[in-house]
């Protein structure tokens, strides 16, 4: 597709660069997918949603796409550096599960989540699990210049690499800290590629390797992954800004090390660009897991939220962006998303005319904003025009319409108001008799029996029930 160029914010230069494709035809993007040890809590999902976003937009663009999301079973330590506990492994001791039983079950909890956002689903799940065998052969051939053995794992050392921390900027950048001290090191970032098990201790998950029996580290497995999958280099990696400090640090210096080729080619890192989406935030900071009481997509459903009302809300932030997460703002984006459903549904409603004006404009419009680093807030009052331009006709604005959510993906060209309508988990009325009520209220008041409309107004909001009458949207109730 013509349009403007596509420029995207490179975390490495911490600018905005054109994109300019290994090979068009195929772009080759990765993102850092879960640990499944939990549910994911929303601020989780937002970096899925970017990177669909991005996946979208490089269509949009005319490229083909290959992406791959891993999902991470073994090797992620309870501190993103080296302490803690393996998080499977203490998920499984705390539910008294097989940890197999416990990636099985909140895989397919994030999968679920993903078709419920529609994030279209990557060309392959990339499990860590499956890829032992290929992280042991990596790590052979990098350790010998790269590693040193201690009791507790194989140590890769930083300072054989030129220019490590490079992503994360440690010197001007305020990072998280999280490097924890292990004892032995050489320095105080190196990391582990393989831990371990120690003496009389047996992990549910661990294998044989010339390190002794344990388990690959959680950097390791991203390198190993993203090479089998993708090759390197690739175009882009992508994650949440978290990774930008110690893990995807981490992963270059591994590439680097693999490739041999870090001193000939200084700025090899294995992708061409690194893109990273902002926290979601509430008003105690950021959200994560550790806190407690975190926030899943089904938290939202059970308040009465379509998920798609929070991929809209993420959408009306620019990635790179914090984004706060409050009721009213998530209440706030249902509201927009059910006034852009209205409007598709009175358009697919609406004879059919004649065009009295240009379409182009909008299209142009949209595209600039995409590809000016996938700025979907300044895309979104496009479609908001386009939908209400009395001038362009219905099919015209439908179809216009269609391609522009092929990028937003919010579905608006198959959702309905119905469908919007998500009855909380605390509902004390279902939807169907809810609906008899008000056929019976619209009946009465036909009928002028305005005593006994009130009446029915009056048991429907004691069960929660809020009617709306003369509502702008056509809307006649809400729980």
């Amino acid at each position: 597709m013509t349009g403007a160029p596509l420029r995207l914010y490179n975390s490495l230069t911490r600018s905005i660069e054109p994109f300019a494709p290994i090979d068009p035809a195929e772009v080759r993007v990765y993102t850092c997918g879960p640990t499944v040890y939990n549910y994911q809590h929303i601020g989780n999902m937002r970096a899925f949603l970017f990177a669909d976003t991005l996946g979208r937009v490089l269509r949009w663009k005319g490229h083909g796409l290959r992406h791959i999301i891993n999902i991470t079973d073994v090797g992620h330590l309870t501190s993103d550096a080296d302490a803690g506990d393996d998080k499977m492994e203490r998920a499984a001791a705390e539910q008294a599960k097989s940890i197999w039983d416990i990636a099985a079950h909140y895989t397919e909890a994030f999968k679920r989540d993903v078709a419920r956002l529609n994030i279209t689903p990557p060309a392959e799940w990339t499990v860590a699990t499956d890829y032992v065998p290929q992280m042991i052969a990596f790590a052979e051939a990098i350790a010998d210049r790269h590693c040193y053995r201690l009791d507790s794992g194989l140590y890769f050392d930083v300072s054989t690499v030129p220019d490590y921390g490079r992503l994360a900027r440690a010197a001007t950048d305020t990072g998280e800290s999280r490097i924890d001290p292990v004892s032995g090191k050489r320095n105080p970032q190196d990391f582990a590629i393989w831990r371990t098990s120690p003496p009389g201790e047996q992990r549910q998950m661990e294998w044989d390797s010339p390190w002794g029996r344990g388990a690959p580290g959680w950097h390791l497995e991203c390198s190993v992954m993203s090479h089998a999958q993708l090759g390197h280099p690739f175009d882009i990696h992508t994650g949440g800004i978290d990774h930008r400090e110690i893990h995807h640090p981490n992963e270059i210096a591994q590439n680097q090390a693999f490739c041999g080729c870090a001193d000939a080619q200084p700025g090899f890192t294995g992708a061409l660009m690194w893109m990273h989406n902002n926290f979601l935030v509430d008003r105690g900071g950021k959200m994560s897991k550790s806190a407690g009481g975190f926030l899943t997509l089904q938290t939202l459903v059970d308040r009465g939220i379509h998920p798609l009302a929070y991929r809209l809300m993420c959408l009306s932030a620019h990635y790179r962006s914090e984004l706060e997460f409050s009721w009213e703002g998530v209440i706030s984006a249902q509201t927009r998303l059910k006034r852009l459903v209205k409007s598709v549904e009175k358009l697919r409603a609406a004879p059919d005319k004649p065009s009295r004006g240009d379409a182009g404009p909008y299209r142009a419009a949209f595209d600039a904003a995409l590809a000016d680093d996938l700025n979907t807030p300044r895309a979104l009052p496009v479609l908001d025009a386009l939908l209400a331009d009395k001038a362009l006709s219905p099919a015209d604005r439908l179809a216009r319409m269609e391609a522009f959510d092929a990028v937003l993906g919010l579905q608006l060209g198959t959702i309905t108001r119905a469908d919007l309508r998500v009855t909380p988990a605390d509902a004390g009325i279902a939807p169907d008799a809810i609906e008899a009520r008000l056929g019976d209220r619209r009946t009465a008041r036909a009928e002028k029996d305005f005593a006994r409309s009130d009446a029915i107004r009056d048991e429907l909001t004691a069960a929660g029930v809020d009617v709306m009458d003369g509502d702008p949207l056509g809307w006649d109730w809400r729980l």
